[in-house]
């Protein structure tokens, strides 16, 4: 399908709008909306802010008002056409007769799914989807994963030095990497649905684990949603007075068995199947993709850490780069075994890179899950 210079102009615009949902709209996509006026006027923009508020078509229609008429409109995820918690706002588009509806991506979601598209075809209304696909997909990988595969995308942070060590053999690691990139870390933490550790990082370093507002962007925001917290405790080593169990944000601790030890009213047993001998990692995604986390972020040791990419789990790979050496003694990156040939080695292809002062952020994912394009910045 051919889309005109101006077309993909207005679509990035929308793109753009989308991503400034990234921190507050979970479990919900970030859809962004540009109202395009017959004269090439960009007379209405909107974007959804958080579930259970209005979608991104009915901010740019208000916006736009009587202009909408005989409009395009440009969308970055096909128009919802079910009664959920808001409107259709399919139906929406038709009230303001709007002539041309241009679409990023079609709706995995089952409520929706290709019903949007032709609620506006039936009405008459021409629409055009494919435009800026790519782009569009990453920004909502992880809603596209657990709609398609009931899986959270797993975005895997760690922060090294030069020789790929994590901290000193004492367990010493505060810090590696400077301040830019751990501030960059708490705008990851933001756009996931929970955040994913193990007791032996809650043990060495007491972590709060929380978002803080340590960037411009967070800052920005009125309120601050807290991912929930997932800590890996299947011997029940964690007691109440940790950071991680002070400021009342949900905290899920991981077992395959229940153990009685008290701990705060927010504080709940997940209680997974053993599978040889350790917690079975699939079965916490299923379940966590089923508590409607579809994105999730984790901070772990080298242990756990292995054991994702060992297990093919991990989708994403955000890697700090810091420009020390911490020697042969010191922690590292990953604690697995059982690669025998090169043959099956495990391939990432790297996505991006950024420099953060003196460090650098690189952002790998399995070959299969790259995409044909740079994320949008």
């Amino acid at each position: 399908m051919n889309f005109s210079a101006s077309d993909i102009e207005f679509m990035q615009r929308a793109l753009v709008l989308a991503k400034r949902g990234r921190f507050s709209t979970h479990p919900n996509p970030n859809v962004g909306c540009v109202i395009v006026s017959p004269a090439g006027e960009i007379v209405g923009e909107g974007w959804h802010e958080r579930a259970g508020e209005p979608h991104a078509e009915v901010f740019a229609l208000r916006a736009a008002g009587a202009k909408a008429q005989n409009a395009t409109v440009y969308v970055t995820l096909e128009p919802c056409s079910h009664h959920g918690r808001t409107g259709p706002c399919a139906d929406a588009l038709v009230q303001a007769k709007v002539k041309r509806v241009v679409v990023a991506m079609c709706d995995p979601f089952k409520e929706v799914a290709g019903r949007g598209l032709r609620k506006l075809q039936d009405a008459g209304i021409e629409v055009q989807v494919g435009l800026l696909t790519e782009q569009a997909q990453w920004l909502n990988r992880g809603f596209l994963k657990q709609c398609e595969r009931g899986l959270p995308w797993v975005q895997l942070k760690l922060a090294a030095s030069l020789d790929g060590r994590t901290a000193l053999a004492n367990g010493e690691s505060q810090w590696i990497t400077g301040p830019l990139a751990r501030a960059d870390v708490h705008e990851g933490r933001a756009m996931a649905g929970a955040i994913l550790t193990g007791a032996d990082t809650v043990l060495a370093d007491n972590p709060q684990l929380n978002v803080r507002p340590q960037t411009a962007s967070l800052r920005a925001l009125p309120n601050i949603r807290q991912p929930i917290r997932v800590v890996m405790d299947t011997q029940g080593r964690l007691t109440p007075d940790l950071a991680i169990f002070q400021d009342g944000v949900p905290v899920l601790l991981v077992r395959t068995r229940s153990l009685p030890i008290a701990m705060p009213a927010h504080v709940e047993e997940l209680i997974v199947p053993n599978k040889h001998g350790k917690a079975d990692l699939r079965a916490l995604l299923i379940k966590l993709s089923e508590r409607n986390i579809h994105t999730l972020w984790a901070e772990c040791g080298a242990s756990l850490a292995g054991a994702l990419l060992h297990e093919q789990l991990v989708d994403e790979l955000i890697l700090y780069i810091a420009p020390k050496v911490l020697g042969a003694d010191a922690k590292p990156l990953f604690n697995f075994t059982g690669i025998q040939h090169m043959s099956h080695v495990l391939e990432m292809q790297l996505v991006s890179q950024q420099q953060l002062e003196e460090d650098i952020k690189l952002v790998y994912t399995p070959k299969s899950n790259a995409p044909n394009e740079e994320p949008l910045e």
